[in-house]
């Protein structure tokens, strides 16, 4: 009888990739305390009553009412209670746009990522290991981790002698994928906050801007003459504060999350030759 003999399989060897354990706290402090900061300026900076001719004419400690204006931005007061609300939206834009900053920035790592590939590839072809992993450790960024980890795993292959190259040539995608995995959450995290604020930040306007316009015309239809008239051009003006800060902040955080969504692709690309260079360096080297 013929013997039977057993196929080698992939080995199931211990992943050298480790989920980053990373906390994710801004995500709901930062949005608090922008909130919180906002009214603090709408109520205490720009609600001074030394900024206002009649100062405490109405209302209660958390909205007084004051009247006169001294400077058109004092009169941003004015807008209503909505305008905290936007201020705290135009603070989050800040506070995300400077988080995802530091992130991505850390993320890119030291140099060109296109001339580390190239670097990595040329050590490669010498069949120098080592020399391509230091050139890792210089890199740093998710590009580089990526690469190190197929590299690591690429290293391992080098020495089995239980798969065929193209089981070999699987492990190591499958490595460079499990690393992927990890890389690409902690470059999108929190840029949900800048494409919702985008589309938030105008609508909340909108609602400031309506209410505005009905206690305009409600003052309106109580009094007549033209003094009612001058409250309806001071109300209609004070709406507008409302529109103009909200599209403002959509439009900041417009400009924020397009030029983070480009440099992530790039980095993804990056990440993604990375990829191609291990498996068709190990084809070609180790047939």
């Amino acid at each position: 009888m013929a013997e039977n003999k057993p196929t080698a399989t992939v080995a199931k060897s211990a992943t050298s990739v480790q989920p980053k354990k990373e906390g994710n706290a801004i995500s709901w402090i930062a949005p608090v305390a922008c909130i919180v900061a906002g009214y603090s300026i709408w109520r205490f900076l720009l609600g001074n009553p030394s900024n206002f001719e009649r100062p405490n004419v109405g209302g209660n400690a958390f909205w007084p009412l004051h009247e006169g204006p001294h400077n058109a931005l004092v009169r941003m007061y004015e807008g209503g209670i909505i305008v905290p609300l936007l201020i705290g939206l135009f603070l989050m834009v800040i506070v995300f746009a400077i988080e995802r900053a530091l992130t991505i920035g850390k993320a890119t790592g030291k140099g060109s990522n296109a001339e580390f590939v190239r670097k990595v590839q040329y050590h490669l072809a010498n069949k120098n290991i080592q020399a391509a992993l230091q050139e890792c450790d210089k890199q740093k960024g998710s590009v580089g981790n990526v690469m190190k980890a197929g590299l690591r795993k690429y290293e391992e292959m080098t020495t089995n002698t239980e798969l065929d190259t193209d089981q070999k040539i699987l492990a190591i995608q499958k490595e460079v994928e499990e690393a992927t995995a990890l890389e690409l959450p902690m470059l999108e995290k929190n840029l949900v906050f800048l494409s919702t604020i985008t589309s938030l930040a105008t609508l909340v306007a909108l609602l400031g801007t309506v209410m505005g316009m009905i206690r305009s015309f409600a003052s309106l239809g109580e009094e007549g003459g033209s003094a009612a008239a001058s409250k309806l051009a001071v109300g209609i003006s004070e709406a507008l504060y409302n529109t103009a800060l909200g599209i403002g902040t959509s439009a900041v955080a417009l400009v924020f999350y397009n030029v983070y969504t480009t440099r992530i692709d790039s980095i993804t690309y990056g990440i993604d030759e990375s990829g191609f260079t291990l498996t068709q360096s190990f084809a070609s080297l180790y047939k």
